[in-house]
């Protein structure tokens, strides 16, 4: 049976993930097909086909009933597969570039069809290799400010944006994140994983009133405050890079919630290499100052031509909106500085570090700095203290 007329839900194989393609049409009968699961994050499935005598090729991603990382016994909903093809296009839609495209989706086989990258590098990776990707906070700037301002009140009309905010409700997902940003790291949880050199710096984090006040009041924003509709998951694994093209991917995390959010995770894992690459600090400290320059100006740009707001216009109100969004984005970039260090989902950043001594180092400077951005982010009010902010601790 043609796995189109499948009426419930059953995980491919890579025979069936190029049967699926067959059914679709999106190669030919006699195409020369191989198909590879290439998957290696938490919670899916990835497929990658090509037909060996055209060059055609193409990704099936798949959402999985459970998370990979942990087993069936974390159940997920597949419903996060329909918001992610629903992102993809609305964000496709925006900012078409940095974007790939959706050439076919379904909601039962919770299947993904779209563009292949594998002419790109996971950022991270990349990074992680040498290369500085020299256009990437450019692009990731410019991809902020659109999807931030036309998912907004400010580009919908207040009715379409509440239909928008309905059709984004992702309880599942957000409760991922409730529980490893802004919970589980900040208490003695089973789902921490640290080493035990780091035990003294983790306990004296574990007893910071003063740090898990402010955490709770970046949890309430996040939970409370629909600003826009955001990726939800925006680290450097989740954007595809060469030296001229950003792809950002994955938004199964997407939705309604506070701009800075996405906006402190670029900041946060940018960051990482500020603080792992010392010879190139200063070459990651630009690329954070870039992606808000960027920011902060094609959003003023969009907000100055594109505002359906009768009171836009008002004066101050467009630098409040900005000073918002910073301020958020800081916090919620310490936040994350310190889950990726404690919590359940490291990153190879700090990870990959051979020598243990430098790993602990390197893991100690990030938690410093992850607790003064937390509890400091009301007083760095500019871009020039954020990056002075930095340097002072590193």
């Amino acid at each position: 049976m043609s796995l189109l007329k499948q009426s419930t839900y059953q995980p491919l194989t890579e025979a069936s993930a190029i049967n699926l393609a067959l059914d679709l049409n999106i190669f030919t009968e006699k195409a020369d097909l191989t198909c590879k699961e290439i998957g290696d994050g938490n919670l899916n499935l990835v497929f990658h086909l090509v037909d060996q005598e055209s060059g055609k090729s193409v990704i099936i991603k798949q959402a999985l009933p459970y998370a990979k990382v942990v087993g069936e016994s974390w159940p997920l909903t597949l419903k996060r597969a329909t918001i992610e093809a629903e992102a993809l296009k609305i964000f496709g839609h925006i900012a078409p570039n940095y974007v790939p495209k959706v050439y076919y989706t379904d909601e039962v086989l919770a299947v993904t069809v779209m563009e292949d990258l594998s002419h790109l590098i996971i950022a991270r990776t990349g990074f992680i290799r040498g290369e500085t990707y020299p256009l990437i906070s450019k692009h990731l700037g410019e991809y902020l400010a659109k999807t931030i301002f036309f998912t907004s009140d400010y580009a919908l009309t207040p009715a379409a944006k509440k239909a928008q905010v309905q059709k984004f409700i992702n309880p599942e997902l957000c409760k991922i994140t409730e529980d490893l940003i802004f919970t589980d790291p900040f208490y003695d949880a089973e789902t921490n994983e640290f080493e035990v050199g780091l035990k003294p710096e983790v306990e004296e984090l574990w007893q910071d009133e003063e740090l898990k006040f402010h955490v709770n009041v970046l949890k309430r924003t996040f939970l409370t405050e629909a600003e826009s509709l955001l990726h939800g998951d925006l680290h450097t694994g989740s954007v595809f890079a060469d030296n001229i093209e950003t792809k950002v991917i994955d938004p199964e995390f997407a939705y309604y919630g506070p701009a800075g959010f996405d906006i402190g995770q670029v900041f946060a894992n940018l960051l990482f290499q500020v603080i792992v690459n010392v010879p190139k600090r200063d070459l990651f400290l630009t690329h954070v100052e870039t992606v808000w320059n960027v920011f902060e100006e094609q959003y003023t740009q969009l907000w100055n031509t594109e505002n359906k707001e009768p009171l836009a216009k008002t004066p101050s109100f467009l630098q409040f909106q900005l000073a918002k969004f910073f301020e958020d984005s800081i916090g919620f970039a310490g936040c994350e500085l310190i889950r990726r260090t404690i919590g359940l989902a490291h990153v190879a950043d700090l990870d990959g570090i051979a020598d243990e001594g430098s790993k602990l180092a390197a893991k100690r400077l990030t938690l410093k700095l992850g607790k003064v951005l937390v509890k400091q982010r009301k007083e760095i009010k500019d871009l020039p203290a954020f990056i002075r902010t930095v340097k002072e601790v590193l």
